[in-house]
């Protein structure tokens, strides 16, 4: 399995709250319901708690802002990932998220990447 990983930042018109609610409430029902066009075995979004200990963290480690989220969609190999492309109505899904997207993500501070996960220490 490989997964793609996004480190969402959110739009600047945008509060935290807003943006986790539109990710959770607008967004991912829009995964799901797109769920088998785009050949998605798992979906997860990591909220940031923007809480004291997120700063206590930041403030020891001296790391920069946390991102507002990071999703990551998990799929069954590359070749299924890539397969999208060819498909007219996994486009037409992935311009629909797309779409979304832009009304609450700031794209352009928002990394994007394929990984393929090591587990360590296992749950």
């Amino acid at each position: 399995m490989i997964k793609v990983v996004f480190c969402l930042r959110r739009l600047p018109s945008r509060t935290a709250e807003e943006f986790q609610d539109h990710w959770l409430n607008i967004h991912a029902p829009l995964v799901q319901k797109h769920r088998q066009t785009l050949r998605i075995m798992r979906y997860v979004q990591l909220h940031t708690d923007f809480g004291t200990m997120t700063e206590r963290l930041r403030s020891f480690r001296s790391s920069p802002e946390p991102y507002d989220g990071i999703a990551e969609i998990w799929y069954e190999s590359y070749e299924a990932l890539e397969g999208l492309g060819r498909d007219p109505e996994a486009r037409t899904a992935s311009k629909e998220l797309r779409d979304d997207e832009e009304r609450f993500v700031d794209l352009e501070r928002s990394p994007i990447w394929i990984a393929e996960e090591k587990e360590i220490i296992p749950a």
